[in-house]
């Protein structure tokens, strides 16, 4: 049910996205298309009051950036991302080690020609998950599986520049709505840093 979910506001979002650059043509600037990739930062937030270690990732996939005008612009993007924590302690380091597809639907103003900032909500699955043990000694080194929820679900904020030739450098904030789990309330925060290609 979750996965039908998922797939059907993909092609929601692709739709509206398209239907948007169909309404745009009268704007100078029209619509983009391109990869992009960058590093991730990313931690868990515990009853909205504490917050793990991070755990270092990536992100790559294809966005698709039409304009309403001039300087306000749709985005859709389809990522995979690399998300999860860590926790420390004298024990030793555990670490979960989440993926996700994940599909921002990105609102953008661009104040001039190449900065901009951006604001919207990003629904993501997962798709496989990991979690290790590592106690510093190898004899009781251990790994044990914490099952996730399928679907995740929050909002992103961030800003960067683009230049008149396509190449964008961005840093966005995601900021975690849906639990992780059933149990602590846990919520994905993560810190991206990106670079983009125009076709």
């Amino acid at each position: 049910m979750k996965i039908k979910l998922f797939t059907s506001s993909i092609l929601l979002l692709i739709l509206f996205t398209f239907g948007v650059y169909a309404q745009s043509d009268d704007a100078k600037k029209t619509s983009n298309f391109g990869i992009k990739g960058g590093y991730n930062l990313a931690a868990v937030s515990f009853d909205e009051d504490s917050e793990t270690a991070q755990r270092h990732g990536f992100h790559i996939g294809f966005y698709g950036e039409s304009f309403f005008t001039e300087s306000i612009a749709l985005q859709v993007e389809l990522l995979y991302s690399q998300q999860g924590y860590e926790i420390e302690n004298n024990g030793g380091t555990f670490t979960q080690k989440l993926d996700y597809i994940n599909v921002p639907l990105m609102f953008k103003m661009y104040p001039d020609n190449n900065f901009f900032l951006e604001v919207g909500p990003q629904i993501g699955l997962a798709i496989s998950h990991k979690e290790e043990f590592d106690s510093s000694f190898n004899l009781f080194d251990t790994s044990q599986e914490f099952e996730p929820n399928n679907f995740d679900w929050g909002v992103n904020f961030g800003g960067g520049f683009k230049t008149n030739s396509g190449i964008s450098l961005g840093v966005r904030y995601h900021l975690g709505l849906g639990d992780i789990y059933e149990e602590g309330n846990p919520k994905n925060r993560v810190w991206q840093f990106s670079i983009g290609f125009d076709f």
